[in-house]
């Protein structure tokens, strides 16, 4: 199950046309409430999609959504004054399907960008969605389904509490990179929250999960992540018992995400600790992250250090101090350089799990923070020549 496993939430997904391989291509979430309680997080990019800009504005003025229409297929983004008009009349009639007034519905969109949508079909799309709403896993997963653009994998989370529970989709396989997230997320809950409550139980979450994944540095003009609670399990928990909550479903699907990047083979936690700010260990391992010689050696199984330590020397000292004849970096439990030099022999570390864990110590505090990342791999070229965006 998904967004449909906590009270109170129907999902569709369904093919309305929008993709030419008849693919699920048009999702739609709806909260029954009995509360209608909304919060979101949005791209940062300064080139923002219509639907980012519509959502964005019923978000922070009503704090409240009775549904959520998602496509794939198509970004509507780059698409001028029509573009904004289709993601307005998107709102209008899914609205009307609802029963309630565009204010109340939100819009996503993730596919190419600067191609208007074929809101015929998108249209049409909305009908058979609304027939097709289901509390069931199955709607769940076919609205997760319909979020698909490059991704292999529908991705998905439920998380228990003691009476209420938090579900979510999501999509995401490149251009990750914070802005907030990079991606199209609905994370739904039954729990009972204002708007006040909800919205900071969401930063918190993205601050420390889909804020610090960075496939590859780029980030889009649609990225959305959206919380939603209806109140259906008449429990109000505590506002730290909300966010850890929505926290941990995000890590979740964050994860997702980083394991399903455009053919990655490894998946890379880069941890800084001992660093003199919270925000300097972010910045360093987020240099690390980005280095695509370090990705590239990761790439071909081989702990390169000096490509970590590299990275991290293009931080200015004071954005992260630190002295370099002290920081030690560890690969998957090896200590490879110890006091900015060499240390154990690198070819004790074993590359060939997926996952592969970077520490790098400071020593110059006491804050840490980790970047998940994926590695420079040849299909991640091919899949970024070949389709166009």
């Amino acid at each position: 199950m998904s967004v449909t496993a906590p009270r109170g939430f129907r999902a569709a997904g369904v093919s309305a046309g929008i993709k030419t391989s008849s693919a699920r291509d048009l999702a739609l979430v709806v909260n029954d409430g009995p509360q209608h309680t909304a919060a979101g997080v949005f791209t940062t990019n300064r080139i923002q999609a219509a639907p980012v800009v519509w959502t964005q504005a019923q978000v922070r003025k009503e704090g409240t959504a009775r549904g959520v229409v998602l496509n794939s297929g198509g970004a509507n983004a780059a698409t001028g004054k029509a573009g904004y008009a289709d993601a307005e009349k998107t709102a209008q009639r899914a609205a009307e399907l609802l029963q309630t007034v565009p204010e109340q519905v939100l819009i996503c969109s993730t596919g190419l960008i600067g191609v208007p949508l074929p809101m015929d079909r998108l249209l049409t799309g909305l009908e058979a969605a609304q027939q097709q709403l289901s509390a069931s896993a199955g709607a769940g997963l076919n609205a997760a389904e319909a979020i698909m653009t490059t991704d292999t994998v529908t991705k998905t989370v439920v998380i228990e509490r003691d009476g209420w529970r938090v579900g979510g989709i999501a999509k995401g396989a490149g251009m990750l990179a914070p802005g907030m997230a990079t991606m199209l997320v609905v994370l739904t809950t039954d729990a009972a929250a204002d708007e006040k409550t909800l919205d900071a139980a969401l930063r918190s979450a993205t601050k420390v999960t889909f804020d610090r994944v960075d496939s590859d540095g780029c980030m889009s003009t649609n990225d959305t992540v959206l919380a939603l609670a209806s109140g259906a399990s008449e429990i109000t928990p505590a506002p730290e018992e909300l966010a850890q909550a929505l926290t941990e479903a995000s890590a979740n699907l964050a994860r997702q995400l980083v394991a399903d990047a455009e053919g990655a083979t490894h998946d890379i936690a880069i941890t800084v600790q001992n660093a003199s700010t919270e925000m300097a260990a972010v910045i360093v391992a987020r240099a690390i992250s980005r280095s695509n010689l370090f990705k590239a050696a990761v790439f071909g199984n081989d702990p390169n250090w000096g490509r970590i330590i590299s990275a991290a020397g293009t931080i200015p000292a004071d954005i992260a101090p630190f002295d370099p004849q002290e920081i030690d970096v560890y690969v998957n439990g090896v200590q490879v350089c110890r006091a900015g030099g060499v240390g154990e022999d690198r070819s004790l570390v074993d590359m060939s799990p997926r996952e592969v864990q970077v520490v790098v110590d400071l020593h110059a505090g006491n804050f840490e923070a980790t970047i998940w990342t994926n590695d420079l791999t040849h299909d991640y070229v091919h899949e970024n020549s070949a389709y166009s965006s």
